[in-house]
C-alpha cells in the first residue's frame, strides 16, 4: 500500500478574533469567563495546526490487473487489502476466444501490476499490454511450471491450464508473491504472510483432492468435457479425460470427430460426461443421448462462477469439481 501525503487546510480551524474579541474590561463580571473561553479555542487551533503539519498518510492500493478470472482471485488471495484486482475476462468468460475493448486497454494502462496465465492461453494479452501503453511490470504467473504438451490436432502446442493441478497453483502464487512485492516493497511482509497461508490452504485441499478421487473406483475414474482443460488435474490425481475439443475452444469439433468421441464412450464404458461453464451444452447433450452417458454437475474449468453461485474462489472451485466427480462417478 503506497503512501500520499495530504495536508488539510488548518486555517478553517482557527478562529476569526475579530468575531471572538477579547474584553477589554478585565474587571467585568464576564471577562473571565471568556478569557477562558478565548485561550480554549486558540490552543484548540494550535493543535489542529500542529498536527497537520506533520503529513497524515492516506492509503492507496495497488492497482492489479488479472487477465481471468481465476488468476483475479489468487491475486486478491496473496495481495489481501493492499490490492484492488480487476479481471479482463470475468466469472463464467471464455478467455480463448475473449476480445478486449477500449475500457480493457484503459484498466491495464491505469495498472501498478499486470497478472497473465502464460503458455498461450490468452492469445490477445500482448496486443492488449502493448496497445495500452502500459509501464506496469507484467507478472507470468505459470513462470517455472513445466507445461503438458497437447495431443492430436494440439501435438506441439502447451496446454496452458496448469492451475487444474494444485502444485501448480503453488508456483502461481510464488511468482504473483514476488510480483507484488516488487511493485509494493512496503508491504512485503503482509505479501508474504498472505502467500504462506494460502500456500497452507493449497495443502489442505490437495489432501482433500487426492482422498476424494481415491474413493472413486479406478473404473469408473473417465469422464467426457467439453475442452481439453483437465490434463494437469488427470494426470496429478489419477482421471482420464476425453474431450471433443483441444485444449482452446476456439475451433468447433467436426462430426467425425463427435461420432469418435460417441463410440469411444461406449467402449471404454465411460460413465458421465460433463458440462462446463463456459461452454454452449448442446455438443455434450448430444454426446450424452447417444452414448448413453449420465450427464454430471457444471464444471468450472476456464473461470470462476458468479458470488454465490458455488465457485466464486479457486478453492471452492476445485471443491466443486471434485464434489461433481465423486457424485456422479461413484455411483
Amino acid at each position: 500500500m503506497r503512501a500520499v501525503s495530504t495536508f488539510p487546510e488548518a486555517r478553517r480551524a482557527i478562529r476569526d478574533p475579530e468575531q471572538t474579541p477579547l474584553p477589554l474590561d478585565p474587571g467585568s463580571p464576564s471577562a473571565s469567563g471568556d478569557v477562558a473561553k478565548f485561550i480554549a479555542g486558540l490552543l484548540t487551533a494550535i493543535l489542529v495546526v500542529g498536527f497537520s503539519i506533520a503529513p497524515s498518510i492516506a492509503a492507496e492500493k495497488l492497482k492489479a490487473v488479472a487477465s481471468f478470472s481465476i488468476l483475479a482471485d489468487l491475486v486478491k488471495q496473496v495481495g489481501g487489502d493492499h490490492v484492488d484486482v480487476t479481471a479482463i475476462v470475468g466469472p463464467d468468460g471464455d478467455a480463448h476466444v475473449f476480445q478486449p475493448s477500449p475500457l480493457d486497454a484503459k484498466a491495464v494502462a491505469d495498472a501498478n501490476i499486470v497478472v497473465i496465465n502464460g503458455l498461450g492461453f490468452e492469445g490477445w494479452v500482448a496486443r492488449l499490454i502493448q496497445s495500452s501503453g502500459t509501464k506496469a511490470p507484467v507478472v507470468v504467473a505459470s513462470k517455472g511450471v513445466k507445461p503438458l504438451q497437447g495431443e492430436g490436432e494440439d501435438n506441439g502446442k502447451a496446454d496452458p491450464h496448469a492451475w487444474q493441478s494444485i502444485a501448480n497453483t503453488k508456483v502461481y502464487v510464488a511468482n504473483i508473491r514476488d510480483g507484488l512485492i516488487s511493485a509494493d516493497p512496503a508491504d512485503k511482509a503482509d505479501f508474504e504472510a498472505n502467500a504462506k497461508a494460502y500456500l497452507a490452504k493449497l495443502d489442505q485441499l490437495e489432501t482433500e483432492v487426492k482422498a476424494a478421487i481415491a474413493s472413486i473406483p479406478p473404473k469408473n475414474r473417465k469422464i467426457i468435457t467439453t475442452h481439453d482443460a483437465f490434463g494437469y488435474f488427470g494426470r496429478a490425481y489419477g482421471m482420464t479425460f476425453i474431450a471433443p475439443q483441444g485444449v482452446s475452444t476456439d475451433t468447433e469439433p467436426s462430426a467425425k470427430d463427435v461420432a469418435k468421441i460417441i463410440r469411444q464412450v461406449k467402449a471404454q464404458h465411460v460413465p458421465a460426461v460433463f458440462l462446463e461453464n463456459i461452454s454452449d451444452d448442446r455438443l455434450m447433450q448430444q454426446i450424452a443421448r447417444e452414448s448413453g452417458a449420465k450427464i454430471g454437475d457444471k464444471l468450472y474449468s476456464d473461470a470462476l462462477s458468479k458470488p454465490g453461485e458455488g465457485a466464486a474462489t479457486y478453492i471452492d472451485m476445485m471443491h466443486n469439481n471434485v464434489a461433481a466427480f465423486s457424485k456422479a462417478l461413484k455411483e
